[in-house]
């Protein structure tokens, strides 16, 4: 998962980039980059780490121009300890073309070969997003072919990528001298909005925080398959390029990914949230008896909405429970199990008060591993809770995610294979609720009846873009590479910064 930005205005942009990576931080921490163009070239940096620390004075100096884009990156294919795979990636021909991208290609690895054997194009990395920019590139300069290029032959030109690719991408390119192209997948997964300045400028983004928070007014989100042509000088071309579409977003951009104050796809992030601790205050009736509950206490932060809404219901006290540490590392990156069990003590701190002689219910957004859960309930119980109860506002994640989440493998979820009884055994509480899948999806896709329906593959293990098997799902999973062995040691929920922590 990625978040990604793209701007034409008529006063440099590099400011303006770098805001808006800042307000999508939450989507990506292990590289930033940003391509700004002046004239016809282009200006790049990129790196590993954070954007308050990849970019500093002398970088944003160098970035000259009043187009460009820029990505916060979180790797689900390729090698997550290469700086070269930070984006934006760039060809010089035809034309010359740079691009971001956010989600993940189920067949990437044949294209690669196609790239290689009939296209004549090369690639250096891992990244399936490389491979992506390279069929556009070929796309383009076939659609051209060869003439000044004309916004119809863009057009063509994503019609054949959506034709050629498989799985989920959110792309927003610059081509050089021309203007700038932003196109969805046909079921629209991976989300991409687009807003305004009152100075006219144009800005698409991943979510709709970015453009709100750097002053930009919401115009619309892009459609499912749509193709957005800007103009250098701002106007505006779009284009429906496939040629069957659905609007099936990622379920678990509500569930935990998006930051609370996102609008994506016409649904509320907060609203989601709230209206799944509605639907989870009936599941936690049916399995635990109000009158056995003290207090509900979220685990921060993503759980907040619905862990409010739910004790709400109940009637019930909302306690803050937990203190985060902002300030540590994130626990997936610290070797070794003894290390990771103390960063998670660093990063949680009980308020004992909360929890002495209590029957408490805590709520988390989803449970992935189980592991950070087990180690917050013995928190809990440390701090003197007489009954820890433990209610997952997301259904159990059982299955791989093949659509661009860093979702671990089958054997590695908690929830694979195994009873909710069981779960609850492992993870260690006195009663384990989770929410309904059919009630999730319903909860969230009330907000907007136009929303046909969700790619939820996790919980549900449907891959809604019908070309995935068991086998395929398990060879993506293969391949990916974390960069390190301390990497794949990943023991929180998962390989993401929490959605709040921006």
């Amino acid at each position: 998962m990625c978040g990604i930005v793209g701007v034409v205005s008529t006063a440099p942009v590099n400011q303006l980039i770098y805001d808006a990576l800042l307000l999508l931080q939450h989507r990506g921490q292990d590289a930033a980059g940003i391509v700004t163009q002046q004239e016809r070239k282009f200006f790049m940096h990129k790196a590993k780490g954070m954007v308050k620390d990849v970019f500093r004075t002398r970088n944003m100096r160098a970035l000259p121009g009043d187009v460009g884009l820029g990505q916060v990156r979180y790797p689900t294919a390729g090698n997550a300890s290469s700086e070269e795979e930070a984006q934006p990636f760039y060809v010089n021909a035809p034309f010359g073309i740079v691009m971001v991208h956010n989600g993940n290609l189920t067949n990437a690895k044949q294209l690669r070969r196609e790239l290689a054997d009939t296209d004549h194009r090369h690639t250096n990395t891992e990244s399936d997003s490389e491979v992506l920019l390279n069929v556009l590139a070929h796309e383009i300069g076939r659609a051209s072919s060869g003439a000044p290029l004309k916004s119809e032959d863009i057009f063509n030109a994503v019609r054949a990528v959506h034709k050629r690719i498989k799985g989920s991408y959110a792309v927003i390119a610059l081509i050089a001298g021309y203007g700038l192209l932003a196109f969805r997948d046909p079921y629209g997964i991976r989300p991409l909005c687009m807003g305004r300045g009152a100075d006219g400028t144009v800005m698409l983004a991943s979510e709709s925080v970015a453009l709100e928070g750097t002053t930009h007014s919401f115009d619309r989100d892009i459609a499912p398959g749509e193709a957005v042509f800007i103009h250098n000088d701002g106007q505006i071309e779009s284009q429906q390029c496939a040629d069957e579409t659905h609007l099936n977003p990622c379920v678990f951009e509500f569930v935990y990914l998006a930051r609370p104050d996102s609008t994506m796809d016409g649904i509320s992030v907060y609203q989601a949230r709230l209206n799944m601790g509605e639907t989870l205050a009936k599941r936690v009736v049916s399995i635990v008896p109000p009158n056995e509950i003290d207090a509900v206490i979220p685990i921060p932060e993503s759980s907040r909405p619905s862990a409010m809404q739910l004790a709400q219901l109940l009637g019930k006290p909302y306690r803050e429970g937990f203190v985060k540490n902002r300030y540590v590392g994130r626990t997936f990156i610290m070797p070794g199990q003894g290390a990771r069990k103390k960063s998670v003590r660093q990063k949680l701190n009980a308020i004992s008060s909360e929890f002495k002689g209590r029957n408490v219910l805590l709520v988390d957004d989803s449970i992935v591993r189980g592991t950070t859960s087990k180690e917050i309930v013995q928190m809990a119980r440390d701090a003197g809770a007489n009954k820890v109860y433990l209610a997952s506002a997301a259904p159990p994640v059982r299955h791989p995610n093949v659509y661009g989440i860093d979702m671990p493998t089958r054997s590695e979820l908690v929830a694979h294979g195994r009873t909710v009884e069981e779960i609850r055994q492992v993870i260690g509480c006195d009663a384990l609720i989770y929410q309904d899948v059919d009630a999730m999806k319903q909860a969230v896709g009330k907000i907007n009846a136009k929303v046909e329906g969700f790619e939820a593959s996790c919980f549900d293990g449907i891959y809604i873009t019908g070309d995935i098997s068991d086998e395929e799902v398990t060879a993506l999973n293969e391949g990916r590479n974390r960069g390190s062995e301390e990497e794949s040691e990943d023991t929180s929920r998962l390989s993401l910064p929490n959605a709040q922590e921006n």
